[in-house]
């Protein structure tokens, strides 16, 4: 009989420890990507380099642990951590940061989702649809380094998506702690006691998606600080982009494009520019699909212009590892000084073309 009530009690503890693991999921996830990229015109004696990039292949290298659980009703609770890295060398990314990409706690129901941490914030989001090279090592980063690192620390956020319509905001009280430089990390803090425009950041996204085809419009303004970095040194100075990005499904080929209008009021001057892009990408085959893109950034009041050619081909091995290679073409004008590929340098002036070849698995 005692033997009988102790395998009762060992399947009853085993039965909750089932039914509480079927509520709640931790999954690991990540992807390594790296290759080989070839530029020229890397410094004003016009001359070439052959290196293994740090930032990115044709998508950063992460590993996050995603979770969630079930709390009833329709209500789940999540948590993310995900870490950028290099695989050239192996350092944490975004600054020196943990888990530079994502480091937040949040709720989800049909009410949407409020999330609480670093995020990704609303400009992030509104050209994963419509930018078909995305943070590609030639593509609209190399122009805008912030766009396709778009992140902001001590947020709240939320998204909410409602028969087609996507509505979602962000407020920061202090968008940016890192100061160890580069485009995820410009120095500012926040939360000043005192100073509520301290580093604050607002970003906001309108958006609709139906068959075929989607829209979004974008807001997104942040406020510097003592220290910060791009000029931004005072609460009063300001860093705005409003963006207007779009795209359509023809059969399996997408057409994307996008509007990004920037006006920065810095210590030291008041700069405007206007940038735009327009990409298809095209499946091939099953295994290979090619895409393309034409950015063009209109520095205002100056003949500082920039314009880039970039396409990339993908051949899959398989579901979770491919081979790809890119080229591109980059031409300054003026003082400009944007390399091709992202986190490289150009002689200010200069054109530069670029090859790159690689090879990703996502596990």
């Amino acid at each position: 009989m005692k033997k009988q009530v102790i395998t009762a009690v060992a399947i009853g503890a085993a039965l909750c420890a089932s039914g509480a693991m079927a509520q709640s999921a931790v999954n690991i996830y990540g992807l390594v990507d790296t290759g080989l990229v070839y530029t020229t015109n890397v410094n004003a004696a016009g001359s070439s380099m052959t290196k293994m990039p740090s930032l990115s292949g044709s998508f950063p290298s992460r590993l996050g642990f995603r979770g969630t659980e079930d709390l009833g009703n329709g209500l789940q609770a999540f948590f993310v951590l995900e870490n950028g890295f290099g695989p050239d060398t192996g350092t944490i990314g975004q600054g020196g940061r943990l888990f530079g990409r994502q480091a937040n706690v949040g709720l989800k129901g049909a009410f949407g989702t409020i999330t609480l941490g670093r995020q990704n914030n609303m400009t992030f989001l509104s050209g994963v649809k419509s930018d078909v090279l995305g943070p590609n090592i030639f593509g609209t980063g190399s122009v805008d380094g912030y766009l396709p690192n778009a992140r902001t620390d001590n947020a709240i956020g939320y998204l909410g998506v409602f028969s087609g319509v996507t509505i979602g905001a962000t407020y920061s009280f202090g968008r940016d702690a890192s100061a160890a430089g580069g485009p995820g990390a410009t120095n500012c803090a926040g939360e000043v006691p005192g100073n509520s425009k301290a580093c604050r950041q607002v970003t906001g996204l309108l958006g609709y998606d139906g068959k075929g085809f989607g829209v979004n419009v974008t807001y997104d303004v942040l406020n510097g600080n003592t220290g910060a970095a791009g000029g931004l040194t005072s609460s009063d100075n300001d860093d705005k982009r409003i963006t207007a990005n779009g795209y359509v499904m023809l059969g399996a080929t997408k057409v994307g494009g996008g509007i990004i209008g920037r006006k920065t009021r810095a210590v030291t001057a008041l700069s405007e520019s206007d940038m735009y892009y327009l990409g298809v990408s095209h499946p091939v085959s099953p295994q290979i699909t090619v895409d393309a893109e034409v950015i063009r950034r209109d520095q205002k009041n100056s003949s500082s212009d920039v314009t880039m050619v970039a396409a990339r081909a993908t051949y899959a091995l398989s579901k979770r590892t491919a081979v790809y290679t890119s080229i591109g073409r980059v031409r300054n004008k003026g003082l400009s000084a944007v390399a091709l590929d992202a986190g490289g340098t150009v002689g200010a002036g200069l054109s530069q073309n670029g090859i790159v070849a690689g090879l990703k698995h996502s596990f």
